[in-house]
């Protein structure tokens, strides 16, 4: 405009300096609004709060307590929206002392706190582990006439589920019910997260239940955590009736919920013991090498962006199942799909490779890691010393093991104990 000797007004400055906080270009936002102070142009209450807003959400604490003093400099008082949001940030940034003197500031002002003002309030005592003193202000609110919103009882909801207060955390949905506020899917989402946390499996199936009676719909998220426990309790079955379940639904399945089935169901169930679950037994004796594969074509059918961790865990069970030629079709499907192997998807294949008796290959394969940028780490070393020695390369074992020590990297116990077997039976005198 200034190119063209086209001079801005007010409508203009503030219609962009808005359209910058929008994008979240608040540095440009904020050098237009002292542009347009030096301009000698005034802005409105509007551009104000949007100012403030901007250096608000970017935790520039200094700069909202410098615009909130501009404004009451320049005749603008400040509302309860601008108090609030910079209440918010002062909290977020942990500065207490100074929200409190500025929360009684306000009111000394005569500015009247609403329930945004008292949630935010809410929050940071709850943050804080001052549950009592939060239960205070809502009794100072209600008083006041200001009714808890959805988002004041999602605090309390949120903060006892994280402290493992499930029971407390129903008592406050029953409350804000009784209340006329419905809860939402993202607070049943979260209720249901901890009861399955605390190995309450069926409690949060009847929620999820209930949540569909009362015409709300869980989401993809809440199915999710369902699913996720219910493989972590060994209950797969009904991890894949709730699959089904979501899929008749209209609920199109995430990568998060492929990683659950493949990972909690298959590949990483917990023994009693502690150790990892048997993958190749557990699929001769369930049969579900199929089930895998079918789900990763179910994904690539759909569309869904397949990440290296869907792709490290199913590589992982069909080196486990003897499936090896399927697993190097699938760990070079990583390299068309643009993804890169991680270090442990290296060492999976590296030892899935070497089982298969093809030492060679799997040095190969260590050898080219540096081509993906994933340098071998001190399990890669392990893994490809025990594979050497697995196939009677002793000699190759004991090279790497002195490049493995030159790299600053330790032979583990069990590499250890295979180079001591190795001088026990050979006589041979290998330096570890």
């Amino acid at each position: 405009m200034l190119k063209l000797g086209v001079k801005p007004d007010v409508v203009s400055f503030s219609t962009l300096i808005r359209g910058l906080c929008n994008r979240s270009k608040i540095f440009e936002a904020v050098s237009l609004f002292d542009e347009m102070i030096e301009k000698g142009y005034q802005p409105d209450l509007i551009v104000y709060t949007t100012v403030l807003d901007g250096v608000c959400k970017t935790g520039n604490t200094d700069g909202a307590i410098r615009y909130l003093r501009m404004m009451e400099e320049r005749g603008f008082e400040p509302d309860v929206v601008a108090y609030s949001t910079v209440l918010d940030c002062l909290f977020k940034k942990g500065l207490l002392k100074e929200a409190h003197d500025l929360f009684f500031k306000m009111i000394k002002q005569g500015i009247k706190p609403n329930v945004v003002t008292y949630s935010i309030l809410i929050d940071a005592l709850c943050k804080q582990g001052m549950i009592s003193k939060a239960k205070d202000i809502v009794g100072i609110m209600t008083k006041q006439g200001i009714k808890p919103n959805v988002v004041t009882y999602g605090i309390f909801i949120d903060t006892l589920c994280k402290m493992g207060e499930v029971s407390k955390a129903e008592v406050v949905v029953d409350a804000m019910r009784k209340q006329g506020i419905e809860p939402n899917v993202v607070m049943y989402s979260t209720l249901i997260d901890s009861l399955c946390k605390n190995g309450m499996v069926s409690e949060a199936e009847f929620i999820v239940g209930t949540i569909r009676k009362q015409g709300a719909k869980p989401n993809v998220i809440t199915y999710n955590i369902l699913m996720d426990s219910l493989c972590k309790n060994s209950m797969v079955s009904e991890a894949e009736d709730i699959f089904g379940r979501m899929r008749k639904q209209g609920i199109e399945p995430d990568v998060v919920t492929y990683n659950t089935l493949m990972q909690d169901a298959c590949f990483w169930t917990s023994s009693k013991s502690g150790d990892l679950f048997d993958f190749a037994g557990w699929f001769s004796k369930n049969g579900k090498l199929e089930m895998a594969l079918k789900v990763l074509q179910d994904m690539w059918n759909s569309g869904l962006q397949l990440d290296t961790i869907f792709y490290t865990i199913l590589i992982d069970g069909l080196c486990k199942a003897g499936h090896i030629e399927v697993a190097k079709e699938l760990f070079c499907q990583l390299s068309v799909s643009g993804l890169k192997p991680t270090v442990y998807t290296y060492c999976i294949m590296i030892n899935g490779v070497c089982k298969e008796g093809l030492p060679d290959e799997a040095y190969r394969l260590f050898k080219s890691m540096g081509d993906n940028d994933c340098l071998p780490n001190s399990c890669c070393y392990n893994v490809m010393i025990w594979g050497f020695f697995r196939n009677d390369y002793t000699s190759k074992a004991a090279q790497l093991l002195t490049e493995m020590v030159g790299k600053g990297f330790s032979a583990d116990l069990y590499t250890s104990n295979l180079f001591l077997d190795h001088i026990l039976q050979s006589g041979e005198s290998i330096l570890i």
